[in-house]
């Protein structure tokens, strides 16, 4: 008798640079726009874990990401997130990304320097 797969973890990573050290199965995002989209793409799933750096090269950052959060949420119907986990070596953008999506009822943590997130040589 066959065993049923075991559920995957949905994660997302937005982040123009980085990727996942252990090479975990992962929907990758470098851009704000792709970010958007991915979440739009997730909008009836539950996104385990949305891994989120604030610089995401040039002028772009994370803000049209956080702002589609917090719309969702404004409106009632926030994204359904296990935990949103702000990777950023940025302190002021660390900071105002924990407060905005806190503010909105968001799980939401700093996880600035982890070791799960590094510059991959390619």
């Amino acid at each position: 008798m066959a065993h049923p797969e075991p559920l995957m973890a949905k994660v997302i990573l937005v982040d123009d640079l980085r990727s996942f050290v252990d090479g975990r199965a992962a929907e990758v995002a470098r851009t704000s726009a792709a970010g958007v989209e991915a979440l739009h793409r997730h909008r009836q799933a539950r996104i385990d874990e949305l891994w989120l750096d604030h610089d995401l090269g040039g002028d772009d950052t994370i803000w049209p990401v956080v702002e589609v959060l917090e719309m969702a949420a404004f409106e009632g119907r926030p994204f359904d997130i296990g935990v949103v986990l702000v990777h950023s070596a940025n302190p002021p953008g660390v900071a105002k990304m924990l407060q905005a999506l806190r503010r909105w009822g968001y799980e939401v943590r700093s996880a600035t320097g982890s070791p799960q997130v590094a510059y991959l040589g390619e």
